[in-house]
């Protein structure tokens, strides 16, 4: 499996007989194998998850589908490609030709997505996060922690392959409580999960800090250093 940083919260998933492209809003594509069948995920509306000229990929790449969230109205999908497009709420799971796919509810817009694909377990958060924020009133913070701890439950013990998860800079000090629970969630001591940051507004020292401020932390070996986009990682 081979893992292509994007930007943000972009990824590209390169597997044997499938290609994973997630929340893809802006940044240069490697070239895609046209022979493969290619998913495209957008986990919600906003502008840096959510760009329009995804659906221009199928002018060039015959064996596309698309998953998006249903909070993405109909009307900016072509209409050439609504039946190419699967929209989906939070909580539901379908399964299509190659892959099987379960959507989380997020705490912000949309949704997170939880793949089954050529034996491989993707989970890609989009903006499902602790978004507690310095300065926000007790009560919302509290709730913030505690819908996002009901909304990852399902992924507790899950042994996933590779996962996608914000670790943004804005929050100041609560920049990796999501982060950090997401790793006591789905500890198990599997060598070969990795986690790759993402939503870091391109400033990828937050990536640096949490693993300096975590010399020892019993799943730091799972975490994927990313320093910039197009970098390409094997798994």
């Amino acid at each position: 499996m081979q893992i292509t940083y994007i930007g943000h919260s972009g990824f590209l998933v390169e597997l044997r007989e499938t290609l994973l492209l997630f929340d893809y809003y802006e940044g240069s594509l490697p070239q895609l194998p046209l022979e493969k069948q290619l998913y495209v995920f957008a986990s919600h509306r906003h502008p840096d998850h959510f760009n329009p000229e995804i659906f221009s990929l199928a002018e060039t790449h015959e064996n596309i589908f698309f998953c998006l969230s249903k909070d993405i109205w109909e009307c900016r999908i072509p209409k050439e490609r609504r039946s190419q497009t699967l929209r989906l709420k939070p909580g539901e799971s379908r399964d299509l030709d190659s892959l099987s796919l379960r959507t989380l509810k997020s705490t912000d817009e949309g949704v997170a997505f939880l793949v089954w694909v050529e034996g491989k377990t993707l989970y890609h958060a989009g903006d499902l996060n602790d978004w507690r924020w310095p300065g926000e009133p007790e009560n919302w913070n509290r709730q913030m922690k505690e819908h996002y701890d009901n909304y990852v439950e399902p992924l507790r013990d899950m042994h996933i392959d590779a996962a996608f998860l914000p670790l943004d800079p804005r929050q100041e000090a609560y920049y990796s409580l999501g982060f950090d629970y997401f790793l006591s969630l789905t500890a198990k001591g599997n060598k070969d999960e990795r986690i790759y940051p993402m939503h870091c507004w391109e400033d990828y020292r937050i990536i640096d800090q949490w693993l300096t401020e975590h010399p020892s932390h019993p799943e730091r070996r799972r975490i994927v250093p990313v320093t910039g986009r197009g970098q390409h990682f094997i798994q």
